[in-house]
């Protein structure tokens, strides 16, 4: 993918003596000293592919929305946030700020556990196929009769694994602890339930059902911390609560949108990913910014 840079597209950032620490479907992280540089592009990925159009001003709101949530939640869990202020940054990054104004972050290097670590407070995605067939989500048994897109009797932590690529894997609780402990899994799954429960609570006042979101964690020495992006439309499902109606799909201020679109053209699934047309990136932008606007009371 070649860079294309605007006013307000950017798809793939270009930093050149810093050193590239990893490339992901929408960041790039870079190593400054012992931290970590993130930038979010306004790349887009739907069915684990990365999609040709960028979405103007999409790795704004990513940045901005988890840095107002890493405040919002200062006093429930520390994260690994440092700054996003682009002259506060080290000497070597003074070159780049018309790339990282806005869309970027600078956090402490972390030792992330390899748990996606999501939490669940309606009956969506593939939780909703999964109890189709079983009755239950990652196993968890739930009331029957429940209707697609119902809040459930309360919210329940549903983990992962991060898989390098395709989608990740749904898993029980007592898979991971299996995989990295009971202590430690058990402070992830109280920890994510009490983020998604007060998360959820300020957005509905706000008029934002959050129905489901994703979380990782890391440790900065001994330290757990919150990392990568939070509560962003990326990462979570965010619906109108003025138009929810449980018994179906929700409109959406996600990326469900771009998925809705590639499914209307009976797209594959398989490489090469299609371009967006201008319309259907700008309604995508549209719908992030309302996210961001609905949440914060500010506008990007």
């Amino acid at each position: 993918m070649s860079p294309i840079k605007d006013s307000k597209i950017i798809v793939e950032s270009n930093l050149p003596g810093v050193r590239r620490y990893a490339r992901g479907k929408v960041r790039d992280v870079y190593e400054v000293d012992d931290r970590l540089l993130i930038v979010a592009t306004d790349r887009i990925s739907a069915f684990d592919y990365v999609l040709p159009t960028g979405i103007p001003d999409k790795g704004r709101v990513l940045t901005q929305l988890s840095i107002f949530w890493f405040d919002f939640l200062r006093d429930v869990t520390p994260t690994h946030f440092l700054t996003a202020k682009v002259e506060a940054y080290p000497a070597a990054l003074a070159a780049f700020g018309d790339q990282l104004e806005g869309r970027s972050m600078l956090v402490k290097r972390a030792r992330m556990v390899e748990i996606e670590c999501v939490a669940r407070g309606y009956l969506a995605g593939s939780g909703w196929k999964e109890y189709q067939q079983s009755g239950t989500v990652c196993g968890i048994p739930l009331p029957p009769g429940l209707r697609e897109s119902d809040r459930l009797p309360e919210p329940i932590f549903t983990p992962a694994t991060k898989e390098q690529t395709g989608h990740d894997l749904n898993v029980s609780f007592d898979t991971v602890c299996s995989m990295i402990g009971s202590e430690l899994a058990g402070r992830l799954r109280d920890l994510t339930l009490e983020i998604y429960s007060r998360a959820a609570k300020y957005a509905e006042t706000k008029g934002i059902l959050i129905a489901d979101t994703k979380f990782e964690f890391g440790f900065v020495g001994d330290e757990l911390v919150l990392g990568d992006e939070v509560l962003t439309p990326d990462s979570s499902r965010f619906w109108p609560r003025e138009t929810y109606r449980p018994g179906g799909a929700q409109e959406s201020y996600d990326k469900q949108y771009v998925r809705d679109y590639l499914e209307s053209i009976r797209w594959g699934k398989q490489p090469p990913a299609p371009p967006l047309p201008a319309e259907v990136a700008a309604r995508t932008s549209e719908k992030y910014k309302q996210a961001y606007t609905a949440l914060t009371g500010k506008e990007i």
